[in-house]
């Protein structure tokens, strides 16, 4: 940086809605509603509210598994929240104070269940069917620090490195270098860890793996912020053996295409209600009826 865009921080911070960039609009200093909006409910007991970022990826990866196993309790309701401020409708923010997507509904109970925090949610369910964790109890400690590492480790990806390397409103020296670092360092010990494990918990293949998958697996596959030259993910072999191989899985590649809203439109199934909708529902097929 030169002496001519130096930032002096001002004595008491004070919110410029402008200055945000392409988020400007959504961001803001405060939780709570903004409007009130009631959610749309399904015919399933699992009703999922989520777009198909990272984050949400995880849990509809993570639900078409276990419906990939025979598991039809697992079966859901996907319901496109898009995160251009109607995550501040009063029906979301009901279900998650934070309003962040995903956030889940069970109501197979006589109590609605309410579950936000995307790694709650996957170990929720889990838990709840009894898919996709460690069969033996000793291994479960190294599952769940790695399960945690990735939710400690994404944000330096997401909102350090993809804010400002893909949307900040201008290119900063700086902060580019120093969450590329980070995310390369993050890349490094994953990539040590996987020279030596099929997966994440040696051969046998858990929720840390869709979790870890979701960022990681899709940085190195050249899915997030046009970096994959930048980052040299190429670099990171083991990582990408890893990737790949959980990037073939067929519940993986329909995961991917629940409440998705760009690419490919026969990629995107922007919402979710049953295994039909892959074939019949895929945004393709409804320009085809609508004319677009």
């Amino acid at each position: 940086m030169t002496d001519d865009n130096k930032y002096v921080p001002p004595k008491l911070w004070q919110w410029d809605m402008e200055s945000g960039g392409a988020f400007s609009k959504v961001n803001r200093p405060v939780s709570g509603k903004t409007h009130d909006e009631d959610l749309p409910v399904g015919n399933h007991p699992l009703q999922l509210y989520s777009q198909g970022t990272p984050n949400g990826v995880k849990v509809t990866v993570l639900l078409e598994e276990m419906l990939a196993l025979g598991d039809h309790r697992a079966e859901y309701d996907a319901w496109l929240l898009r995160i251009n401020g109607k995550q501040f409708c009063s029906g979301f923010v009901d279900i998650n104070p934070n309003s962040k997507i995903p956030a889940l509904v069970d109501r197979s109970g006589a109590k609605p269940i309410r579950v936000f925090e995307s790694a709650a949610i996957m170990l929720y369910l889990a838990e709840k069917f009894g898919h996709f964790l460690p069969k033996q109890p000793e291994k479960r400690p190294e599952f769940l620090s790695w399960l945690f590492w990735q939710m400690g480790s994404a944000p330096f990806l997401g909102g350090g490195f993809g804010h400002f390397y893909a949307y900040a409103p201008e290119k900063y020296e700086y902060p580019i270098n120093r969450y590329a670092m980070e995310v390369k360092r993050q890349l490094d010990v994953l990539d040590k860890h996987l020279a030596e494990s099929q997966f994440i918990c040696e051969t046998e293949y858990t929720i840390a793996d869709m979790a870890i998958w979701a960022w990681y697996g899709q940085l190195v596959l050249g899915r997030l912020y046009n970096s994959a030259e930048f980052l040299d993910v190429e670099s990171y072999t083991h990582v990408l053996r890893w990737a790949k191989e959980i990037n073939a899985r067929p519940a993986v590649r329909r995961g991917r295409m629940v409440n998705k809203t760009s690419g490919r439109p026969e990629l995107q199934l922007r919402e979710r209600h049953d295994a039909s909708d892959f074939v019949l529902r895929t945004q393709d097929k409804l320009d085809e009826v609508s004319g677009a």
